[in-house]
C-alpha cells in the first residue's frame, strides 16, 4: 500500500531509506524549534509586549506551535506533494517579522500580513501567475536576496551572542565584542559551538547543527550552575534583570551602554539565563493558534509601508520555494527530461498554504526548508520520508520546555552555518555584467549593513532598471 500510494519502487527507494531519510532531516533542521522561539519569542513589539501579549517571554509556548505546525505541514507535504521536502518556521523570515514588522506593531498585527501575504500567494499559485512572477525578476537578483538574507543573519547571529556589539558612541556603528574584547563565558560557549558545528559539517554528520546546539546548550548550563554567570543585560534606573536580585548597580557595568540605554554587563549572557527546566515533558499549550489580526496592520503603519511589509514577505516565500523545490529535486533526480517537477502545482500549494498556517499560528511564515537535501542524500525520494519527519516534529511538542534552557550563545552558531550556506550560491552571479553585479552588489550589502530586507531589495531593483536603461537593453527590464 505504501509502495502504491507513494510510487517507492518507481523512483528506486525503498521503504527502509524514506524512514531513514526522513530521520535524518528532522535531525538536520529540528534546530529551528530551539531557534525560533529565541528570534521571535525575546522579540517584543511596538507595544512593549511579547509573542501572545504578555510582559514576559514565553519560549515553550512558541516551541511547541513551531513544532506542531512543521509537524502538520511537513506531513501535508509528504501526502499532497509526495515530495521529500519539510516545511519549518522560514529563517530569515521570522527574523524580518521580529526586527522589521513586529516592531512597528502588534504580533497579532505583523501575523495577519503574514497571513494575508500567505493568501496571496496561494491565489498566485491557483492562477498559474505565481511561475510568470518568479521569471520577471533576474535569476541573479533572486540568487543576490539569498546571499544578502544570509549575511543578515549571520550578522544577527554574531550581534545576538555578543560576538559584535553597539558602540553606541563614535564613528564605528559596531565592534568586537565588549569595547573590543571578547570576555566572559558565554562567548566561550558561543566559540565551542560554532566550530564545533563547523567540525560535524566538514565530517559530514547529519544533523551537525542540532548536535552543536545541545552540546552547546549543556556546557552553557554546567558554566552558569559553576560561575553564577547571570543575565547582560540590566534594566534602566539600576535595576538588575535576571541577575542576583539586588537594585544596586555593580560598578564594572557602568562603561557599557547600549544605544537604548540600558546597561549591559560583557560578561553575561546576551537574553536567557541556561537552566535546567523544572519539568521535562509537559501538555503542550497551543493556545496562540488564531492570534492575528488580518489588517490591523494596514491601521498601525502607512498603506504604503504595510504593502511593501506584504510584498517583500511575498518576495522571500517566491524565490525561497522556487530554489528550494528545484535544488532538491536535482539531488534526487527527480526532475524529467524538460526540467519539470512531479506535483509542482501540489507542492507550491502546499508551501502557500504553509505561509496562512504561520501567521495564523503566530510563529511566522512557514516555507520549505534546503535541509531536506540531507534527507534525499540519504536516500529519500517521496513524501513518506516527510511523513516520518513530520511525526518527528509532532513529538517534539510534548518536549517543547527543555528549549527555555538555551542560551542564545548555544543557538546562535547555527545562525552563522545557515548564513554561510546560503552565501555559496553566490558563485551563480555574473560579476562581469554590471548590469546584475552592481545591483546584486547593493542588495547583498545593504541587508545587513541597514538591518533591512528591504531596502536590499529595493536597492537592487531600481539599480538594475536604471543601468539597463542606461545601457541600452531596456528589453531586458519586465
Amino acid at each position: 500500500m505504501l509502495d502504491s500510494f507513494f510510487k517507492i519502487s518507481e523512483r528506486g527507494s525503498t521503504v527502509g531509506r524514506e524512514v531513514r531519510g526522513g530521520l535524518v532531516t528532522f535531525f538536520t533542521m529540528a534546530y529551528i524549534v530551539a531557534l525560533n522561539p529565541l528570534i521571535i519569542g525575546l522579540a517584543k513589539d511596538a507595544d512593549g509586549k511579547f509573542i501572545g501579549g504578555g510582559d514576559a517571554p514565553n519560549l515553550a509556548l512558541v516551541a511547541a506551535m513551531t513544532a506542531l505546525m512543521a509537524g502538520i505541514l511537513t506531513i501535508l507535504m509528504g501526502l499532497v506533494g509526495n515530495y521529500p521536502l519539510a516545511l519549518a518556521t522560514g529563517l530569515g523570515l521570522n527574523t524580518f517579522v521580529a526586527v522589521g514588522i513586529a516592531s512597528k506593531m502588534t504580533w497579532a498585527d505583523a501575523m495577519g500580513l503574514i497571513v494575508l501575504e500567505g493568501i496571496i500567494i496561494t491565489i498566485l499559485v491557483l492562477t498559474g501567475f505565481r511561475t510568470a512572477v518568479f521569471k520577471a525578476v533576474p535569476a541573479q537578483l533572486k540568487i543576490a536576496i539569498s546571499v544578502g538574507i544570509g549575511l543578515f543573519i549571520a550578522l544577527i547571529g554574531l550581534v545576538d551572542a555578543g560576538f559584535v556589539r553597539r558602540t553606541g558612541s563614535g564613528p564605528v556603528p559596531v565592534t568586537l565584542g565588549a569595547d573590543g574584547t571578547l570576555v566572559g563565558w558565554p562567548i566561550i560557549i558561543f566559540a565551542i559551538g560554532l566550530f564545533l558545528m563547523i567540525a560535524l559539517m566538514v565530517r559530514k554528520t547529519k544533523g551537525a547543527l542540532l548536535i552543536g546546539i545541545s552540546v552547546a546548550t549543556v556546557l552553557a548550563v554546567l558554566a552558569e550552575k559553576a560561575f553564577k554567570i547571570h543575565a547582560g543585560f540590566i534594566a534602566k534606573g539600576g535595576v538588575e534583570f535576571m541577575t542576583n536580585g539586588t537594585n544596586k548597580l555593580p560598578a564594572e557595568y557602568k562603561g557599557f551602554l547600549i544605544p537604548s540605554g540600558d546597561y549591559v554587563n560583557p560578561k553575561g549572557w546576551s537574553l536567557n539565563v541556561p537552566a535546567v527546566p523544572t519539568e521535562w515533558i509537559q501538555t503542550p499549550d497551543f493556545s496562540l493558534l488564531g492570534h492575528f489580526s488580518l489588517f490591523g496592520g494596514f491601521a498601525e503603519i502607512s498603506l504604503v509601508a504595510a504593502v511593501l511589509l506584504v510584498f517583500t514577505l511575498l518576495l522571500s516565500d517566491f524565490f525561497d520555494t522556487v530554489g528550494t523545490v528545484t535544488a532538491i529535486g536535482h539531488e534526487g533526480g527527480l526532475i524529467d527530461k524538460d526540467g519539470n517537477i512531479p506535483y509542482n502545482e501540489q507542492i507550491l500549494l502546499v508551501d502557500s498554504l504553509a505561509a496562512v498556517a504561520g501567521g495564523a499560528a503566530s510563529i511566522s511564515s512557514n516555507t520549505s526548508y534546503i535541509e531536506s537535501a540531507s534527507g534525499v542524500g540519504e536516500g529519500a525520494r517521496t513524501g513518506l520520508a516527510s511523513v516520518v519527519t513530520g511525526l518527528c516534529f509532532l513529538l517534539t511538542t510534548l518536549f517543547a520546555p527543555v528549549v527555555a534552557m538555551i542560551p542564545y550563545e548555544a543557538a546562535t552558531p547555527a545562525l552563522i552555518i545557515v548564513g554561510f550556506l546560503m552565501m555559496t550560491q553566490i558563485s551563480g552571479i555574473d560579476w562581469s555584467d554590471y548590469g546584475i553585479a552592481i545591483p546584486a552588489f547593493l542588495t547583498i550589502i545593504l541587508m545587513p549593513f541597514t538591518y533591512n530586507i528591504t531596502v536590499g531589495i529595493g536597492a537592487g531593483f531600481i539599480t538594475h532598471v536604471v543601468i539597463r536603461a542606461i545601457q541600452g537593453r531596456r528589453k531586458e527590464i519586465h
